[in-house]
């Protein structure tokens, strides 16, 4: 590996760089964007049931906000309780937003590295092919571990782009993908919040999982 690295020339420094940051970014999000730690499910019934039986203070809101991005999205919710639909659903949204980007951190990085690793790898590339006709045209054809060694150059670099570049943007989509979809299972929450808040609906823990269980199997 040390040999290729070196052979690579000094455009592998970094693509190597990029990969380390690549690695740790999708490392983090992984770990980052677990569901349990972004919507855990059983924060809408135990809203309800404070809800219920009147126990909604200060406190528990700010447990709320501190429980996990959700609940950050909820507890705005609670605050303005009080208020009317429109202005209680604002103050979920301007929330909602916030959550949003904070669940997209780092990603736009991974997008870049999986889009320039390929045209570092192109410069190698031609780097090295100038490196070989300039030895054409200095020492003619004569000298075969020379011109290899230009050809070398250009292979490793481009491979090593494509190998950087290629899962990269495999985990760029996936999580893309995935905060999709956590975004609307949130919004489908608020929604239900909003709608035991103002009375347009009565919520029923024991419906919520037959529901829940409908669709695993679906």
């Amino acid at each position: 590996m040390l040999e290729l690295f070196k052979a690579g020339g000094w455009l592998m420094i970094p693509l190597f760089i990029c990969s380390v940051i690549a690695i740790a970014i999708i490392a983090e999000r992984f770990w980052s964007l677990q569901k349990k730690r972004i919507a855990p499910k059983e924060l809408i019934t135990q809203i309800w049931q404070w809800l219920k039986f009147n126990q909604v203070d200060e406190h528990r809101i700010k447990a709320l906000q501190s429980n996990s991005p959700l609940g950050q999205i909820l507890a705005a919710g609670l605050v303005n309780r009080n208020s009317s639909r429109e202005i209680t659903k604002e103050s979920i949204e301007d929330i909602g937003r916030h959550v949003t980007v904070a669940l997209e951190r780092n990603l736009n990085t991974l997008g870049t590295i999986a889009a320039i690793s390929p045209l570092l790898g192109l410069l190698g590339t031609v780097l090295g092919m100038i490196k070989v006709f300039a030895v054409i045209t200095t020492a003619g054809v004569g000298n075969p571990e020379v011109l290899a060694g230009g050809i070398s150059e250009a292979l490793i670099t481009t491979a090593t782009g494509l190998a950087v570049a290629i899962p990269s943007l495999i985990f760029y989509r996936y999580f893309r993908g995935k905060i999709n979809m956590l975004v609307v299972g949130m919004e489908e929450q608020a929604m239900q919040l909003i709608e035991i808040l103002h009375g347009d609906r009565q919520y029923d823990p024991d419906e919520e999982a037959r529901r829940e269980s409908i669709t695993k199997t679906l």
